[in-house]
């Protein structure tokens, strides 16, 4: 079969089995995985709850051990987990058989090398795209070895070296593993916190009952929040597929934005560390900026997407980081995303202050007016970039991403899909009439 070049994102491998990804595609890459790196030592390797996980993680383990490298077998796994493996323990790299928050009926695989740097379109994916439509197979006569290794306990130890978990007091949270990992490492975590769970979807499901396991979709959202307010929660906490994306609630049933809780947690951390770099994109930025000025740190904008926030993180020896999708990224854990984290810091703090989550989110929410994401569907993305970009030639323009452009009250980003013919638009204001005005203003010009 010919191996379907689709398949390569931006960074990792994705598509739906077994029509577009199958075990000898995935036996191919996993081969080109180490032809291309030559991991030192051995290659740790794990999967996630999908029904296809098992038979391709086979596939990759024979394809590893074929070309002579010893495979660590770390079980199933959130994603985070397989970056905490590999930086945690050094070992040479490492590879996750998952497909994140896509449907049940896609799989795919995410690689990282050592010290969990990440693999992406710029620093080597293409490379093992390459090495892996080349013809042929590689047989070493000494084949590598597999060996398992029980990881969760040092996971959860590791997650839990961020907090002061004595100061943590008693607390009741929904939590909605939306059927992946999430839930066995939040039991295992909290098994040294005063902290009752009110489990939701909580059982590893690879067939995601529900449908799409992402947090993002606001009707994935409605039955934690409903539960939230029916079990007088202090908070909801959702993850999705793979659970490293982290999704809060607050006592009220309320989502917090991903782009408030970047600020929340920036805020936060840099009172514990003053005067350190944080992260983020440039799709929303006021609430972000005014957070990190108002500790003393220093803000940088980047590119969105992980490899690039990783590297940029490297890079500047940031010590935090935060996506509006949910990603957040701590130096002190390898530079790399992680899912419980957020959860705990926010634990800490509501402990520590004594306060709600509302009240948290409260001064981000009344004083910064978001938009959300706004998608739509055109003929050609660049035309349209363009047209805007003249038309508001007056603000402080910027192309991190797609084109943002900053006045004093108000400012957008506007961006094309990487995979489909839409434009994506966020607009941010110091009033809600504002953004309403400068939606529509933004949306004529671009239909």
């Amino acid at each position: 079969m010919a191996l379907n070049q689709n398949i390569f994102k931006a960074y990792d491998v994705r598509g739906i089995y077994p029509d577009e990804i199958n075990e000898e595609a995935v036996y191919k890459i996993a081969q080109a995985y180490v032809k291309v790196f030559k991991p030192k030592g051995s290659v740790v390797l794990g999967k996630d709850v999908r029904l296809s996980s098992p038979s391709l993680w086979q596939a990759a383990a024979k394809g590893i051990t074929n070309a002579g490298f010893d495979v660590i077998d770390i079980g199933t796994i959130s994603t985070d987990m397989l970056y905490f493996a590999v930086a945690f323990y050094d070992y040479g790299g490492g590879i996750t058989i998952s497909a994140s928050h896509n449907p049940k009926e896609y799989n795919g695989l995410k690689f990282v090398r050592e010290s969990a740097i990440a693999v992406s379109e710029d620093s080597g994916l293409l490379d093992i795209k390459k090495q892996a439509l080349k013809e042929g197979e590689i047989m070493e006569p000494e084949k590598g070895e597999i060996s398992t290794k029980e990881i969760l306990a040092d996971y959860a130890k590791h997650c839990l070296s961020f907090i002061d978990a004595k100061a943590i007091k008693p607390m009741k949270i929904v939590a909605d593993a939306n059927f992946g990992m999430a839930g066995v490492a939040l039991n295992k975590i909290l098994e040294f916190l005063p902290v009752e769970i009110v489990p939701l979807n909580f059982h590893p499901d690879g067939h995601f009952p529900k449908g799409k396991p992402d947090p993002l979709i606001p009707e994935r959202r409605k039955e934690i929040s409903d539960l939230v307010k029916s079990e007088k929660a202090n908070l909801g906490v959702a993850w999705d597929g793979d659970a490293d994306r982290c999704f809060i609630f607050d006592e009220n049933g309320d989502f917090v934005e991903g782009y408030f809780l970047t600020a929340i947690l920036a805020e936060y951390l840099l009172k514990k560390k003053p005067k350190e770099k944080v992260i983020s994109g440039p799709r929303l930025t006021w609430a972000v900026e005014d957070a990190v000025k108002k500790m003393g740190g220093k803000l940088l904008l980047n590119r969105p997407g992980h490899a690039f926030f990783k590297d940029r993180m490297r890079k500047e020896k940031a010590f935090f980081a935060g996506e509006m999708s949910g990603h957040y990224y701590f130096r002190d854990n390898f530079y790399a995303d992680n899912g419980m984290i957020p959860l705990l810091l926010i634990l800490e703090r509501l402990s520590k202050e004594g306060i709600k989550m509302s009240d948290l989110a409260k001064p981000y929410r009344e004083r910064y007016f978001i938009s959300g994401e706004i998608n739509q569907t055109v003929t050609d993305p660049d035309i349209i970039l363009t047209n805007v970009e003249k038309k508001y030639s007056k603000g402080k323009i910027e192309h991190i991403d797609g084109v943002s452009v900053e006045f004093k009250d108000w400012r957008f980003n506007l961006r094309k899909s990487n995979t489909e013919p839409l434009i994506r638009l966020n607009v941010e204001a110091k009033s809600q009439d504002l953004i309403d005005e400068k939606v529509k203003e933004l949306l004529k010009l671009i239909k």
